[in-house]
């Protein structure tokens, strides 16, 4: 009789146990539904600071401001274990996190900030407009992520909204775009944000998230601080003063540590294909931010785009 009880314990215990981590996995989900729609309106203001840096910092200055300060505030709250672990990661993983970095830090930081300055916000959400069906499409077959019928409905839908948007209502306007050297940069920033966003998924790693972020930071400055000095020789008086240190200050903060922090939890518990769409609703964002910050009153089409992007972002992130 002992050892039926002894097994009906352990049975009664194991079921526990895997409740517990289902309800864990729940919750973990439920948090990853939130963040969704949180993170791109952090992650937006990054378009207000590339418009703003224009006269005030150099594009390199302030991409490497922004990834140094934000590797030193992910610094701060690691454990002496942790960090330690994060150097020891380098000699095994140091190729994967010089890609990254070069991808995430460098082309995604100082390249933006570079076709910021020749190209319009438009051209800039028209060329990223098509960067989470990409990612959607290596994800399913790089990582075997399964992107359903009605996910791929949704993607579409809410791509239609950000062309919408574009547009301002009216498909000549569309028509009439024309591309610069530019638009060559963010190009460049959407095709590697692409990249960034699948390998980051595909490549195993023995770090946690946070840390992680911060080797991958010391990847990107590899890249970064020489591009720094070279703006330095090229600029005798470069554009520094308290404006400059306030937009390395919030860089570094809200597209730097919050949003890539939140974009790998997002990954790891969503998947790559589905992470993506929020960069859908970034025009959203990005439209409220510029009339709370810079006075630009929405037009009727952000109003009609943000009518065919909420819902489509919503069906297809959803999930069972």
């Amino acid at each position: 009789m002992n050892g039926e009880s002894s097994v009906a314990v352990a049975a009664d215990e194991t079921t526990q146990q895997a409740a517990q981590t289902e309800a864990a996995a729940a919750r973990r989900a439920t948090g990853a539904q939130v963040l969704m729609w949180v993170v791109p309106a952090v992650w937006s203001s990054n378009y207000i600071i590339a418009r703003s840096a224009e006269g005030v910092i150099e594009p390199h200055m302030l991409a490497t401001g922004r990834w140094m300060l934000a590797g030193l505030l992910l610094l701060l709250v690691l454990s002496p274990g942790r960090r330690r672990a994060m150097l020891r990661a380098w000699s095994q993983e140091w190729r994967h996190l010089l890609v990254l970095g070069a991808l995430g830090m460098w082309v995604c930081g100082a390249w933006m900030y570079h076709g910021a300055l020749t190209t319009s916000a438009t051209n800039i959400a028209l060329l990223f407009a098509v960067a989470p069906v990409t990612i959607a499409a290596f994800s399913a077959l790089m990582l075997h992520e399964r992107f359903r019928l009605r996910q791929w409905a949704g993607a579409l839908l809410a791509m239609l909204g950000v062309l919408f948007v574009i547009a301002k209502g009216d498909l000549h306007n569309l028509l009439a775009v024309r591309f610069s050297v530019g638009d060559l940069w963010i190009l460049s920033c959407a095709a590697a944000w692409t990249a960034y966003s699948v390998l980051l998924k595909l490549w195993p790693s023995s770090l946690q998230p946070g840390e992680r972020l911060v080797a991958i930071i010391m990847g990107g400055l590899v890249f970064l601080l020489p591009g720094t000095a070279l703006e330095f020789l090229l600029q005798p008086n470069p554009h520094l003063g308290w404006q400059a240190g306030l937009l390395v200050l919030l860089a570094g903060v809200l597209p730097g540590v919050l949003s890539y922090s939140a974009h790998a939890y997002l990954q790891r518990e969503l998947g790559a294909a589905r992470t993506s769409l929020m960069l859908y609703l970034a025009p959203v964002y990005g439209a409220v931010l510029a009339w709370l910050v810079l006075g630009e009153v929405p037009g009727w089409h952000h109003a009609v785009g943000a009518a065919l992007i909420l819902p489509s972002i919503a069906l297809a992130t959803r999930g069972r």
